[in-house]
């Protein structure tokens, strides 16, 4: 929990919270009880003097005072923005730049023979002259490197733009950055010869870096991780290779990739995957395409079945992308209301998006490929968990395990009927 926000995302948020509080009716003794959290904790984020450190709290106290689906995406986006806004105000201020004095031309001494005069001067004299040769061939060097680029394109294909990409993985703390490389449109191969040594050395003066995106520019954008989203905790379920007995207890969402890993843990019968897209610049992004790729595909896992929570009653649905696993060729569906691509983001603008990914019949390796572009740049990311592929297998005919509050064990689950 960060103390002293005192900005207007920060406000913002805490005026969707305490809406949410008031229209739900309950009290903050009751929410705290329910959120397993102090009411002192709750009395600061909704007032504004609090916020908390991830989105998680916020989306369990949301989805506790039963929020709609549209209120959670707004509350998700406010959270962002006040977290940016906070991460603005503890950076550090950079010194201010010193000024360098303008560099003062000094009238060029012309030597018609500089050899020449190396060889009849005094030492002193042909030491100067050997010095001035050199800076001359180091200013025609300086005119190719500059110049080149300029002529020749390099690795372009039939359209002039370069083939891109990159992998935006999660980390541990179930977040990582989008650091792709931007397809770039790069100068057709000339036939014009390189100018004299001569010419280039006169005409070559310094100039500003070009502000034209270079081929290993990063991507204009970020994108969040949450590879296990919990609608609540019963709706996580876990394939573990493991008797119950060796197993911890159930992890809440923050703790559940570092669980998943501890116990080899793998997704049970459906995995709600959420990213968070964020503008690192100026410039708009539009996003294009979001796709879906299977990376391996087999029998469903012979593991026991643990649930993350038992007792939650019904379930708050979520506009998301839904995808049937055990298709041929799985493709994104939209679902509760959920819009199509294409979106746009910018820095002050982001989005969040659910992807609910299931399966009937098969243990399923899958990643995410988000396809975007921004003036005249365009890139593909591709999205996985921790770098390796999101895995979720069926559960079919498997024996189940809850943890009930107040017990100290895995119980066996007892089936309906």
């Amino acid at each position: 929990m960060s103390e002293g926000t005192g900005t207007a995302e920060a406000e913002e948020f805490a005026r969707l919270l305490s809406g949410l509080k008031t229209r739900s009716g309950l009290s903050y003794g009751t929410l705290a009880k329910r959120l397993h959290t102090s009411t002192s904790t709750l009395h600061r984020y909704c007032n504004g003097t609090a916020l908390p450190n991830e989105y998680t709290p916020a989306e369990r106290f949301a989805r506790v005072c039963r929020a709609t689906p549209e209120e959670l995406v707004e509350l998700h986006r406010s959270w962002i923005l006040a977290d940016a806004a906070r991460a603005r105000r503890s950076a550090p201020t950079a010194p201010p730049e010193a000024h360098a004095e303008p560099a003062v031309d000094e009238p060029a001494v012309e030597e018609p023979a500089v050899e020449a005069a190396a060889e009849s001067a005094p030492p002193r004299r042909r030491r100067n002259a050997l010095i001035a040769s050199a800076a001359a061939v180091a200013v025609v060097a300086a005119a190719v490197i500059v110049v080149r680029p300029a002529i020749w394109g390099a690795g372009s294909d039939a359209d002039g733009r370069q083939e891109t990409g990159a992998t935006v993985s999660a980390g541990p703390a179930g977040t990582a950055t989008a650091t792709a490389t931007a397809d770039t449109a790069t100068a057709p191969e000339s036939p014009l010869p390189l100018p004299a040594a001569s010419t280039a050395a006169a005409a070559v003066t310094p100039a500003p870096p070009s502000p034209t995106p270079t081929a290993d520019a990063p991507a204009p954008l970020t994108v969040g991780i949450r590879p296990y989203v919990y609608a609540d905790p019963c709706s996580q379920h876990f394939l573990v290779n493991s008797a119950p007995a060796q197993v911890g207890p159930p992890a809440t969402e923050r703790d559940a990739p570092r669980w998943a890993a501890a116990y080899g843990a793998v997704s049970s019968r459906e995995q709600q995957v959420a990213l968070t897209v964020q503008g690192t610049g100026a410039d708009t992004v539009v996003l294009e395409a979001l796709h879906v790729r299977i990376t391996a595909k087999g029998a469903p896992l012979a593991w026991n079945d643990y649930s993350m929570g038992v007792g939650c009653g019904g379930e708050v649905g979520t506009k998301s992308f839904d995808v049937d696993l055990d298709r041929g060729s799985p493709v994104l569906t939209v679902k509760g209301g959920q819009r199509a691509f294409p979106y746009k983001v910018s820095a002050s603008d982001p989005e969040v998006f659910y992807v609910t990914a299931h399966t009937k019949a098969h243990d399923v390796r899958w990643d995410l490929t988000l396809d975007w572009s921004s003036g005249g740049r365009r890139g593909t990311v591709r999205i996985d968990n921790g770098g390796t592929p999101f895995r979720t297998s069926a559960d079919v005919n498997r024996p189940g395990y809850d943890y009930p509050l107040g017990y100290t064990d895995w119980i066996k689950r007892r089936l309906d009927g």
